[in-house]
């Protein structure tokens, strides 16, 4: 069982006096940045002067007087914990072209996914605290619910304690982005980089969406309109998956039909074999042994253009997305 940390097991005053270096401003980057003011952290964001993000950031720093936007190096220097919040793909390049060389002994070096630190991208200094916190919900979720005075739980991890405080300043900092609200789980770099690639591949996104097209190409090639596999095969996933959000399996079983549940019951275990599952531990394999990681960093070295666009542009030319357009078009509540 995980220990959950609360507000009251945190000691956000351990960042006073100091100065957190935010270094992005996209998704997460906005969203940590913006509470850990507001929670009277001292906070700059390292931008690249270019950066779109860089009018909605200047104007969040014009009506918070602890709030600075600076250059990426300029930021890394003043930051006494720098918070890495990049793409996972351009991680490394940023950070030893304009981090590391203001990693200076006795600063913290932090990240909001392992992959980096895991897969050894990254080598921080010994003589650098190295953690992780991780909210386990997208950047719009972490503000919106500080702002509503709660928060979105989230993950903290150690790679490196070389202050005796790595953890406490891993606490710190998951209060001060409210983490400490909803609570706070301790893993570890390599378990919260393995279980996320595995989830992502084999059930959240290849997994899911793989599943979703097959059963829309079967209904199609068997006749059925598009617009007819599009509803029951697309559509309504997000009808189930907001009831397994709420209250499980259980609640989502309790609020479908009889038929619906019968049907889960007699066919979920046909489509997920023995052969579907030695395929997951195949998968897991491969991010376990770098496999996976190796691969990724060779498709964006190389330009993404191996297979990672050629298959984003024959994913978006299938019949499934033409028919969600138009259907999406009848639906007033997805209109901007």
């Amino acid at each position: 069982m995980i220990t959950k940390y609360y507000d009251s097991d945190c000691n956000l005053g351990l960042l006073d006096g100091k100065t957190v270096a935010v270094i992005g401003f996209g998704s997460q980057g906005h969203a940590h940045s913006e509470n850990l003011a507001e929670s009277g952290v001292n906070v700059v964001v390292g931008l690249r002067p270019d950066s779109g993000h860089m009018p909605k950031a200047q104007a969040f720093a014009a009506e918070h007087k602890n709030f600075k936007v600076l250059p990426v190096a300029e930021a890394a220097k003043a930051g006494d914990l720098i918070m890495m919040l990049v793409p996972d793909e351009l991680c490394p390049d940023v950070y030893y072209k304009e981090v590391a060389p203001y990693m200076t002994p006795g600063k913290v070096l932090m990240f909001a996914h392992g992959f980096n630190i895991h897969f050894n991208c990254i080598q921080a200094p010994k003589d650098c605290d190295v953690i992780m916190v991780a909210p386990k919900g997208p950047g719009h979720t972490v503000r919106s619910q500080y702002v509503a005075g709660k928060g979105v739980p989230s993950l903290i991890a150690v790679h490196q304690d070389c202050s005796g405080l790595a953890k406490q300043y891993a606490l710190a900092y998951a209060s001060g982005i409210g983490a400490g609200r909803a609570g706070i789980l301790e893993t570890t770099f390599r378990e919260e980089t393995e279980t996320d690639l595995f989830g992502e591949q084999c059930v959240l996104c290849g997994g899911v969406t793989e599943l979703m097209k097959a059963g829309f190409e079967t209904l199609v090639e068997a006749g059925y309109a598009p617009e007819m596999a599009y509803f029951e095969c697309i559509h309504e996933m997000k009808l189930i998956v907001d009831l397994i959000n709420e209250g499980g399996f259980a609640k989502m079983r309790y609020s479908i039909s009889n038929t619906a549940e019968y049907g889960d019951y007699r066919t979920g275990k046909r489509l997920i074999t023995d052969e579907t599952r030695k395929e997951m531990k195949k998968v897991l394999t491969e991010i376990q042994d770098g496999t996976f990681a190796s691969e990724f960093i060779q498709e964006f070295s190389s330009g993404r253009k191996v297979k990672f666009l050629a298959t984003r542009r024959r994913e978006s030319e299938h019949q499934l997305e033409k028919t969600g357009a138009e259907l999406r078009q009848m639906m007033s509540w997805l209109k901007k």
